[in-house]
């Protein structure tokens, strides 16, 4: 349906002095510096490709030596295996080990190992991990007649922090996972007060950043830097993770080279001046989703789009006026440029990128044949999100305070994920009409994720947003449904939160028909989203806050002894 013509008459003369709620965001902190990488050739040397391919058949020989005939030390064999993210080069002997592990030591999926607590959680984190269906109710070994966990597991640091991962697998018939959560929280704060600072360190990782809440390949560098110190570490399999490491890297390196000599060439900054810069923290967003050397034409796409997404953002959110912002939706409902003539320039360079990455994914689909569902679900995807931002825009216009959970519906579609999704699976192997009827059927996992990123980056990002015209945000719109502080609207909103991971933890182990590799994409834009806005602080707006991970992801090689 078109805008009638007095819509589009009235903004025909624009007011150059109109008062826009623009935002003085800083500078990328990045300036040129990956521009090398686009440049000069990342190519890893063939003496590095047959050292990592030796060191891989040598850890894959470990799977069936006898170092690994316990069941305890195969289980940290395989733990040490997904931190160190080098697991996608072992995962038919991960299976086939989890699956023996399974028969042998479950019954009517309940454990029945009788080893330790450090054991026992260990065990249950991997087969639910694994999409194992186990009982939490083994944990009731480890109360005592009280029905409260037995206080001799307090000062075991290991088994306290294992004991903490796996709670953080739990469902919403989990009670007793909830509890163990309490209380090896509790413990490991109360120890964290007697330790030595390197312990203490560890144990404030371990409570900040559980696995089940965390990037692994952000994770991977500080998990081989704690092994490295175990002496009786496995030499073989730490230098396969770290050649393995600087092999991606390097192609991490090129595609963030890639992009952003696209993103300089396109001179987004001088055109659209409004929006933030942030290809390199956009960038780190897509590595999240995946870092696998196959996904590379995926990364980069996402990697593109979120930034491009930002633009969009911005326009809607810190430029645009609702009649401007009327036309600007009407355009990309018809794929048409001729609504946005009387627009500002900058906001027909946003429209015109918009077609520029629809071209570009209709390109890269093409040849697989898989354009012809690609395309449209990409198109659908990207409108969906523009009217997400229009509804958002007509709130802010009229002073209208959503209840929270008309909020959180509408924002599902400005969370961007389903749009990411989309892009992402689209150009990887598992882009099938079947996947995509899947991703486009609102999925509770999909639903999860996207909420989680949603209230995460508003509670990051609301008192800084309320400083202007604006949304009102999920913290404003929960303080006024339910009468409360800002306080309490934070309490609720991590409760709530909490209870959409418990909800992704059971869509994990329910979708069997969708490919796992599909589920890490989704459930990653959860982890990132925890990352991003941990603490209250958006760490994507103000990128200083990320430049650790970005340093030690794209441009510090991890040092490799040479023997």
């Amino acid at each position: 349906m078109s805008l009638p013509a007095s819509t589009l008459a009235s903004t025909q003369h624009a007011v150059s002095d109109l008062r826009r709620p623009c935002v003085n965001y800083a500078p990328s902190i990045w300036g040129d510096i990956f521009l090398q990488y686009a440049s000069e050739s990342m190519e890893v040397n063939d003496n590095v490709k047959q050292q990592a391919q030796i060191l891989k058949e040598e850890v894959k020989a470990m799977f069936q030596s006898s170092i690994n005939q316990n069941i305890i030390q195969k289980l940290n064999f395989i733990d040490l295996i997904q931190r160190f993210c080098v697991s996608y080069h072992f995962e038919q002997e991960i299976n086939q080990a989890m699956e023996q592990i399974y028969y042998s030591f479950t019954k009517n999926n309940t454990i029945s190992e009788d080893g330790g607590h450090h054991s026992l959680a260990l065990l249950f984190r991997l087969l639910r991990q694994q999409g194992y269906q186990i009982s939490s109710d083994v944990f009731n070994k480890l109360k005592n007649d009280q029905g409260n966990f037995n206080e001799a597991l307090a000062n075991d640091i290991q088994g306290l922090c294992m004991l903490y991962e796996a709670a953080h697998l739990r469902t919403h018939e989990d009670d007793i996972l909830e509890e163990a959560c309490d209380f090896s929280k509790a413990h490991l704060e109360s120890l964290a007060n007697q330790l030595s600072p390197s312990l203490v360190a560890q144990i404030n990782h371990y409570l900040r950043r559980p696995l089940n809440k965390s990037v692994p390949r952000f994770e991977a560098r500080y998990h081989m830097s704690l092994y490295e110190q175990d002496s009786s570490h496995n030499e073989t399999l730490l230098s396969l993770a770290k050649v393995d490491f600087n092999i991606l890297q390097k192609l991490h390196q090129k595609e963030i080279g890639i992009i952003t000599k696209w993103w300089k060439k396109s001179n987004f900054v001088t055109k659209v001046p409004y929006a933030r810069d942030r290809l390199v923290e956009a960038y780190l967003w897509s590595l999240a989703m995946s870092y696998r050397a196959e996904d590379s034409n995926g990364r980069m796409f996402v990697g593109k789009l979120a930034a491009v997404v930002c633009l969009l953002d911005d326009t809607y959110d810190a430029y645009g006026t609702v009649q401007e912002l009327e036309l600007f939706t009407e355009a990309i409902h018809r794929w048409d440029i001729s609504p946005i003539g009387s627009l500002p320039q900058c906001m027909k360079v946003v429209f015109d990128v918009v077609i520029e990455l629809c071209e570009a994914i209709e390109l890269a689909t093409a040849k697989s044949g898989k354009s012809s569902f690609v395309v449209p679900r990409f198109k659908q995807a990207v409108f969906s999100l523009i009217k997400g931002y229009m509804v958002e825009a007509k709130w802010c216009h009229e002073g209208y305070i959503p209840t929270y959970d008309e909020y959180k519906v509408n924002g599902i579609l400005t969370s961007c994920f389903p749009l990411f999704i989309t892009s992402f699976i689209g150009l990887g192997e598992f882009a099938t009409e079947d996947v995509f009827d899947w991703i486009f059927s609102d999925p509770n996992i999909i639903e999860a994720v996207s909420v989680i990123g949603r209230v995460l980056d508003d509670m990051a990002s609301h008192e800084f947003e309320q400083q202007r015209v604006h949304v009102a945000s999920a913290v404003e719109c929960c303080m006024k449904q339910y009468n409360i502080s800002q306080a309490e609207a934070y309490n609720l909103i991590h409760k709530d939160v909490e209870d959409y991971w418990e909800i992704i933890n059971e869509e994990c182990l329910k979708l069997n028909d969708i490919p796992k590799s599909v589920l890490d994409c989704v459930v990653n834009l959860a982890h990132i989203s925890e990352v991003s806005y941990e603490n209250q602080q958006d760490k994507f707006t103000n990128g200083d806050l990320l430049k650790d991970f970005v340093s030690s992801l794209l441009l510090d090689p991890l040092c490799i002894d040479q023997h």
